[in-house]
């Protein structure tokens, strides 16, 4: 007599001891961008665990090959005149205002035969992600932001940047708007984007 089939989930619950749609699933399924925020924002201290925490992503050879740095109060006045350099304009942007923390993401490249400097950009790329997740999980308001002026040579200094290092933007981080109506993304038709390793065709010879 052959064995009844499983549903799919059944089977990973009894793999992997867990049931599926967890915490992690939840997570990606509710984040969205705040584009605003309040003023209040995660402490330096709050930001060690989960820094910590997304630090455990995938890291070919454990380069590390990335940094975050933290800018607050007068930070992002600077930050701002940095930007109106950046674009040829005299006075400051108001942008690095727009939330109370904005978290730099550096891409710190080091040097290694096997890990090109697109996977340890990829690395860096990976943190910024999942620590918008956690953010986002714990409570907090945050949206990725970039701009031609990330690679600006005034943005790198005022951020000490070193010959090694670019900037991959920053993380804005407040809290959420209590009457911040959620936002609506469409769902993403999975089947679009994941499909098999095309088969060899086969030969017209006898």
């Amino acid at each position: 007599m052959t064995a009844p089939t499983l549903p799919s989930h059944t089977v990973a619950e009894s793999r992997a001891g867990v049931r599926p749609g967890g915490p992690a699933l939840e997570a990606v399924r509710a984040r969205r961008s705040w584009s605003k925020v309040t003023d209040e924002a995660p402490s330096h201290e709050e930001l060690l665990e989960l820094v910590s925490a997304a630090g455990r992503v995938a890291d070919h050879s454990s380069l590390r090959p990335w940094r975050l740095i933290e800018l607050r109060g007068t930070d992002r006045e600077r930050l701002g005149r940095a930007i109106a350099k950046a674009e040829g304009e005299k006075g400051a942007s108001s942008k690095p205002l727009r939330a109370p923390l904005l978290l730099a993401v550096v891409a710190s490249y080091r040097k290694s035969g096997k890990v090109p400097r697109w996977e340890q950009e990829a690395v860096a790329s990976g943190v910024a992600h999942t620590l918008s997740l956690l953010l986002d999980e714990a409570g907090w308001g945050v949206i990725w932001r970039t701009g031609h002026y990330t690679r600006s040579r005034a943005v790198a200094k005022a951020h000490g940047l070193e010959k090694n290092e670019e900037l991959l933007g920053w993380l804005y981080v407040g809290g959420k708007p209590a009457r911040e109506r959620a936002g609506h993304r469409k769902p993403l038709d999975a089947g679009t984007v994941l499909s098999r390793m095309p088969q060899p065709k086969k030969s017209s010879k006898a």
